[in-house]
């Protein structure tokens, strides 16, 4: 066994030398699907996957991290303990599924702390079909100019202009603008690509490898950012269908759970989002029924996160920035999306392994 704040690592290396540790420690074994560049410590990058169970089971659940690179210490925290959780590992067991763990779907991003992969797409708006026009998000045209001002922290001119259009347009509208997904402007923020990245043709080998032979998938997929500070909330992540979205409230949402909030009734603290990853398994394993939850745990209020991201991606258009400012800048986003201290690992852990039983008994109905 280890201990809850032990599971939690401080870097990205770390973080993937305990979750191969702990997989081979539990007898599973490991595919490592290694990244084309180095880590920001020039280590070696992967999308790790371990299955704790039998291939092509007919009941599998998707356990993942690190869609958003800094949002990965959380999950990897969760997974480490999920591999030395011996009551967790035999409920699943005992109820035949199966737990199909992928680490790190964006080393790139964990390792160099930034939440983007190396082609500064956001991994979970590059789910699109490519051959058809992209969506086009008129709001952001508006206020891509204000976002990446010229100089940072940004000047009164700028912390004016922003101000007046939240007073305008009120803070829903600001974060819905700027994080609902964008494919026009490449150095911007939630850019969603004009291709697919490595990280989406590389999970989608995962989940045609291991999810075409399952007749039913569960998926709790991890991340940080959004909502009151170690709160984990079940965002419903799949189509905008009835029967699956009262599946997935069946499953997640009973005596003493979180309810599952949508983006498609306004319920969540999310926007309404486009090319959404869940796109990658319903398409790549259309014989399953699916049901899957973003688990988003809050860090630090909406406002300041959006102000880190702004920062952060500042930096990545200016990298002549003076070294003090860049390694303050990297701290901040460490700090925006993973919260280090023992209080916020121990919620993180606590409702994680909730929701996963949860899931092992909906699959198994």
């Amino acid at each position: 066994m280890i201990g809850v704040v032990q599971a939690f690592s401080p870097s990205y290396a770390r973080a993937r030398a305990q979750f191969l540790e702990g997989a081979a420690a539990a007898g599973l074994a490991i595919e490592s699907h290694v990244h084309p560049l180095p880590g920001r410590e020039g280590e070696t990058l992967a999308m790790d996957v371990a299955l704790d169970g039998l291939l092509g089971a007919e009941r599998l659940l998707v356990v993942s991290s690190g869609c958003h690179g800094a949002e990965g210490f959380c999950g990897s925290g969760v997974q480490v303990f999920a591999l030395h959780d011996e009551e967790w590992r035999e409920k699943a067991r005992a109820q035949g599924v199966a737990v199909l763990y992928i680490h790190a779907l964006n080393p790139y991003g964990f390792s160099h702390l930034r939440r983007v992969t190396h082609e500064n797409v956001d991994l979970n708006r590059n789910f699109q079909d490519f051959a058809q026009p992209l969506p086009v998000n008129e709001a952001y045209r508006e206020v891509a100019p204000l976002l990446l001002p010229a100089q940072w922290p940004p000047g009164p001119d700028n912390e004016q202009a922003v101000a007046g259009f939240i007073a305008a347009h009120g803070e829903a509208a600001w974060q819905a603008a700027v994080t609902r997904g964008q494919h026009e402007f490449p150095q911007g923020l939630f850019f969603g690509g004009t291709a697919p990245t490595w990280s989406n043709q590389t999970l989608r080998a995962v989940l045609r490898q291991h999810g075409r032979r399952a007749a039913r998938i569960g998926w709790v997929d991890l991340h940080t950012g959004l909502g009151p500070s170690g709160h984990g909330e079940r965002i419903y992540a799949g189509p905008n269908d009835a029967r699956a979205i009262q599946r997935a409230r069946d499953w997640w949402g009973g005596a003493g759970a979180t309810p599952v909030t949508t983006i498609y009734d306004g319920s969540s603290t999310s926007a309404f989002l486009t090319g959404l990853m869940w796109n990658g398994l319903v398409q790549e394993c259309p014989q399953a029924e699916y049901t899957g939850i973003a688990m988003e745990y809050g860090t630090v209020p909406v406002a300041d996160v959006l102000q880190a991201l702004r920062a952060e991606h500042w930096l990545n258009v200016h990298p002549e920035a003076p070294p003090a400012l860049a390694a303050q800048i990297k701290q901040q986003m460490r700090d925006t999306f993973y919260t280090d201290t023992d209080a916020w690992k121990g919620q993180i852990v606590s409702q994680a392994r909730q929701a996963m039983f949860q899931a092992v008994d909906g699959l198994s109905d």
